[in-house]
């Protein structure tokens, strides 16, 4: 029995993108223009495939790689590319513009729900705009509640609560409030992290090494994470760190 398997991106640049760049538009001397969105996420092979495509057809179009992160990009193509970087939107500037989205799209929103939208994105217009969609689809109104419970990321009194049980609590306590309440309601610790990074960064602090000691402890649990260990273990590391931090942690006055 044959299953149907989408083309690999090595493909689609040797057949449907080669094919697009090798014609020339009918009585136009313009080149065509070629966006390639996410391009960081295309393999080694594919983009080796693409650094010829370019090479063959320039003078009938011109390529736009789109990424997040240029290093992700082989050398052999930075060479042929002219770099651009962009920073991220500013609050003001995304939520203007998703106001126009949301109203132009007719989504029927509260202004903390788009707020929710532009702080879960951390600047990226296009992020904003796919937590928007996700949320309007799944829920009649966008309010602050639906696109935290859209996006599984943990609502800011959830991360109030955290750092409450994380300054104040015993280890065993600590762990288990913690626990009972991503359990509860479906939280990952690495969204936990994420979330607590600008509480623990501009923390107060009376003892500046032990601070720097607690972000780097914090950032080696990051890095755990992304290489897939336990939660409940990485969870009760945490813990373990703010316990071993607690006293250098009290805000000074």
């Amino acid at each position: 029995m044959s299953s149907s398997r989408l083309p690999s991106a090595r493909a689609v640049v040797r057949d449907q993108i080669k094919e697009f760049a090798s014609t020339r538009i009918m009585f136009s001397s313009a080149p065509k223009m070629i966006i390639l969105d996410e391009a960081d996420n295309m393999t080694s092979a594919a983009q080796a495939a693409l650094r010829r495509v370019i090479e063959k057809y320039t003078r009938n179009a011109r390529f736009c790689l789109i990424c997040n992160y240029a290093s992700k990009i082989i050398p052999a193509l930075q060479s042929r590319c002219t770099r651009f970087r962009f920073a991220p939107l500013g609050r003001e500037q995304c939520l203007e513009r998703v106001r126009v989205v949301a109203d132009t799209e007719q989504v029927k929103y509260v202004e903390s729900g788009l707020e929710a939208c532009v702080r879960l994105a951390d600047g990226d217009m296009r992020r904003v705009i796919n937590v928007l969609q996700s949320t309007h689809m799944s829920s009649n109104l966008v309010d602050e509640a639906s696109v935290y419970k859209c996006t599984g990321s943990p609502l800011p009194q959830d991360i109030e609560f955290i750092l409450r049980s994380l300054l104040e609590e015993d280890f065993s306590a600590g762990v288990q409030s913690i626990w009972e309440l991503m359990s509860e309601k479906g939280l990952a610790l690495q969204d936990i992290l994420k979330d607590l990074r600008d509480h623990i960064i501009y923390l107060d602090v009376k003892d500046r090494m032990a601070h720097a000691m607690l972000v780097a402890s914090l950032c080696d649990l990051e890095h755990r994470l992304s290489l897939g260990t336990n939660d409940k273990m990485q969870l009760a590391g945490m813990v373990g760190v703010f316990q071993v931090s607690r006293s250098a942690l009290l805000t000074s006055k």
